[in-house]
């Protein structure tokens, strides 16, 4: 028998050590990236309740309701560009929502604003990740136009759907005579046209400002 020669790690055990490391790693930046997209997420949030919040300009509509002028819209749609339309369309959604519900004036608004501003929210990271891909390397002038385009549409949704959908929430959930809901539902559409204008204006210069203060940072975030 050969003495002083060592045994050699089997082929199998070689292979899957660093594997092992590898994979290890791989699941922590992956929760890594969710905790991040998580704080991210209830940031975003938390803009969107201050916009609406302390921001807004109350409008009285003759049908008894009250509109506002205000840039809540804008974050949702600023979610939806640095999170993707899940995540980003939660975080408007709650952070809209949570403000209704905290002001006795909006309170009854609450389950349609949650419903639209998700909408909104998967619109714009619709457009923004799944068509234009605007986290990848592009110039900026691509980046610039695919923003816009994406607030267009996130925030067009809304300009449409708002007023429809309110006047038939407050006419069959809520019980307002179809006449009144009419002129609140017109009310609305004037307010939420000029909202969905500043907003995309806001989104914009926002997110061309933001973006290259995270990519130096190390925060920027790549959607697929």
């Amino acid at each position: 028998m050969i003495s002083g020669i060592q045994r050699l790690p089997e082929k199998s055990e070689a292979v899957l050590c660093p594997t092992k490391a590898a994979r290890r790693m791989i699941m922590k930046n992956r929760e890594n990236d969710k905790v991040y997209k998580l704080v991210l997420t209830a940031l975003m949030a938390a803009l969107c309740y201050v916009a609406f919040t302390f921001l807004k300009i109350p409008i009285p509509t003759p049908g008894g309701d009250t509109t506002a002028l205000h840039i809540g819209n804008a974050f949702c749609v600023l979610a939806a560009l640095l999170l993707g339309g899940g995540y980003g369309g939660v975080a408007g959604s709650l952070g809209m929502t949570i403000a209704d519900l905290l002001d006795p004036v909006y309170i009854t608004s609450a389950p349609k604003t949650f419903i639209l501003k998700l909408c909104i929210g998967l619109i714009a990271g619709f457009v923004a990740h799944k068509i234009a891909h605007i986290t990848e390397d592009h110039d900026s002038r691509y980046i610039m136009k695919w923003s816009l385009i994406a607030s267009v549409a996130g925030l067009g949704f809304n300009v449409v759907m708002d007023p429809i959908v309110g006047y038939f929430y407050k006419n069959y959930i809520l019980g307002v005579e179809s006449s009144a809901a009419k002129i609140m539902a017109t009310w609305a559409a004037g307010a939420t046209l000029v909202n969905a204008i500043v907003g995309t204006i806001v989104v914009v210069v926002v997110y061309m400002a933001v973006r290259p203060v995270l990519k130096k940072a190390g925060l920027f975030m790549k959607i697929k």
